[in-house]
């Protein structure tokens, strides 16, 4: 999965604009949106990464500074929504989780579906910011959205099976029924009977403690952040 900063093409803001000259401090609002809470990973880092570092390059001319507005936990798009809200104009920058959307930004999925990818998260997402310069393809799907693909925030190195009983072969997973975000359930092709329910990490819960599914699909920090581990141990 990759989660994408992305903003309207409308918002008038850009790293060139960041070292234009001016002759006093413009404000430039903007509205942060995303669907999940603000304790999710991919928030944290926009919040606590994003934000200042760009607060704090703008400092440095003192040509323009940000005005945030942040709206997290589904107040104006709800988990799965960004992508459709920010080109709706609820917001100027949305975090789009890219998992959701493989048909809408079928080239987001370039990890579910290239063999051997590495397992550095930082590399990835450099390769795959640099993929997107290169290729304009990448970008012309952001531009059917009317947005425009800043960076890509967020990388996961490893997807693991959350279950509600113990999993020791993958013949354990014949016949289950597992939750995954979307592009991910592609995993369980081969595995006999398995049947992939289509979720996120704000299902997953009651997903698993209501007998939905029998496992789930997610990383580590995930299962503590959203407390998974307490219905699958």
């Amino acid at each position: 999965m990759f989660a994408k900063f992305t903003r309207r093409a409308a918002l008038a803001v850009s790293l060139a604009a960041f070292a234009a000259p001016a002759m006093a401090t413009e404000t430039i609002k903007a509205v942060v949106i995303d669907g999940y809470p603000a304790r999710a990973l991919w928030v944290k880092e926009f919040t606590e990464f994003f934000i200042p570092e760009v607060d704090k390059r703008l400092a440095e001319t003192g040509n323009y500074k940000m005005e945030w507005q942040e709206s997290y936990g589904g107040a104006i798009v709800k988990p799965k929504g960004v992508l459709e809200g920010v080109k709706l104009g609820l917001g100027d920058i949305g975090i789009v989780t890219t998992i959701f959307h493989n048909s809408k930004l079928p080239s987001q999925a370039i990890s579910a579906v290239t063999p051997f990818i590495a397992s550095d998260a930082r590399a990835v997402a450099k390769a795959v910011d640099e993929i997107a310069k290169e290729f304009p393809a990448m970008q012309a799907e952001f531009d059917a959205q009317n947005q425009v693909y800043l960076a890509t925030g967020v990388v996961l190195d490893t997807y693991q099976v959350f279950s509600k009983e113990p999993v020791n072969a993958v013949a354990d997973l014949q016949g289950a029924k597992v939750g995954g975000a979307g592009m991910n359930l592609r995993y369980l092709e081969g595995i006999e009977g398995a049947a992939g329910v289509r979720g996120g990490l704000t299902d997953f819960y009651n997903m698993l403690q209501t007998g939905l599914v029998d496992h789930v699909m997610t990383w580590p920090e995930a299962s503590k952040t959203f407390k998974l581990v307490e219905v699958a141990p």
